[in-house]
């Protein structure tokens, strides 16, 4: 698995407002991009509804979005190259149940709405992943 995660500007922006538009509960959502020798490239943003049950606190992504926005990746030429969710009190390292909820093999991203950090991990290792911004 790549260590280097490259994330245009545009797209950090979005995740951010993404974030405050749903805080005080977590946002979540799916980024669609390639792999590369250097890493991994994000493209696009796919914002999900989070529907769990305490969303302040935890998250949980719409099935049928998720599903939907797997759909588009493919339709596009791209694959999933990471997860994101806010942490809207912080701190931006994964919980408990992040850990334990992992499901997929690239990179979680979070975002820490408090300190203003967003830092990337693999899960459930919580190995990180440098985060490289970029404009394009």
């Amino acid at each position: 698995m790549p260590t280097v995660f490259h994330l245009p500007r545009v797209l950090e922006g979005a995740l951010w407002a993404h974030a405050r538009r749903d805080a005080p509960a977590e946002c979540v959502g799916a980024v669609g991009g390639h792999e590369r020798p250097d890493g991994l490239h994000a493209l696009t943003l796919y914002p999900l509804p989070n529907i769990a049950p305490d969303p302040a606190r935890q998250y949980l992504a719409d099935p049928g979005h998720l599903l939907r926005a797997f759909r588009a990746m493919k339709a596009g030429g791209l694959s999933l190259v990471a997860l994101y969710h806010s942490h809207p009190n912080g701190p931006a390292t994964p919980s408990g149940t992040d850990t334990r909820l992992a499901a997929y093999s690239v990179p979680y991203l979070i975002a820490d709405l408090h300190g203003g950090s967003l830092l990337a991990y693999l899960l459930p290792e919580v190995t990180p992943i440098r985060i490289v911004s970029k404009s394009v």
